[in-house]
């Protein structure tokens, strides 16, 4: 009996949430009418004046923006695996190695399909471009995004309280990031922050979240 009660207490500490299937769906929805509008490489007049509000902030915040907008570099989704890892959270580890691979593919068949320059091509010369960010490469979608907020996915159910809403103020970070230092236009972000709900999403409803409403368990 205590062995069954062991064993109950495991299956009911993880679980897969309506909400992920949500989001993986919204996600694709939102990639999807994303790559409509840019299917012919422009940029629409409101999307060009997004970009200016956020491309002309005042060069003193580049300070701050740039380390942020790194972290949706390749490298942070396999340091998340190596810290769960550490933490015995395995599964964690799983959906970041998980997250990591999708983002590297998928957005590679988003390049495929749709084609956009990046703002310094797109918009022209005379925006702001900081640090080495180049004028010119596909830029459709971000993948600072992509990883960024698919690694938020997965991460927030792990935290509790407040402290969820810290993996998605930076992932937002990112997004803002990459606007501001010129490398992206503000549907590039949009649109890989969609694919990355969308990988999260999935990779959260194939390996499971804790369920915090029940005792803790083995991470296995």
């Amino acid at each position: 009996m205590a062995r069954r009660e062991r064993e109950q207490v495991r299956r009911l500490h993880w679980t897969r949430r309506r909400v992920d299937a949500i989001a993986a769906m919204a996600g694709t929805l939102v990639l999807v009418a994303g790559m409509v509008v840019v299917r012919n490489g422009w940029v629409p007049g409101v999307e060009r004046r997004v970009f200016r509000v956020i491309n002309d902030l005042p060069g003193f915040l580049y300070p701050l923006f740039a380390p942020a907008q790194q972290l949706g570099v390749l490298v942070v989704g396999l340091l998340v695996a190596v810290v769960a890892v550490a933490l015995r959270r395995y599964r964690l580890a799983l959906a970041a190695v998980l997250v990591t691979g999708a983002k590297l593919v998928l957005e590679r068949v988003v390049k495929a399909a749709v084609t956009r320059e990046r703002p310094g091509t797109s918009i022209g010369a005379d925006i702001h471009v900081r640090g080495d960010v180049s004028r010119a490469g596909e830029s459709f979608v971000s993948g600072h995004a992509v990883l960024a907020t698919a690694l938020a996915m997965i991460i927030a159910p792990y935290l509790r309280g407040r402290w969820r809403l810290v993996p998605w103020l930076l992932a937002g970070a990112v997004a803002v990031g990459r606007v501001y230092v010129g490398a992206h236009n503000p549907l590039d972000v949009v649109c890989g922050a969609a694919l990355g709900l969308g990988i999260g999403g999935c990779a959260n409803l194939l390996v499971k979240v804790p369920n915090h409403q029940q005792p803790d368990g083995v991470d296995g």
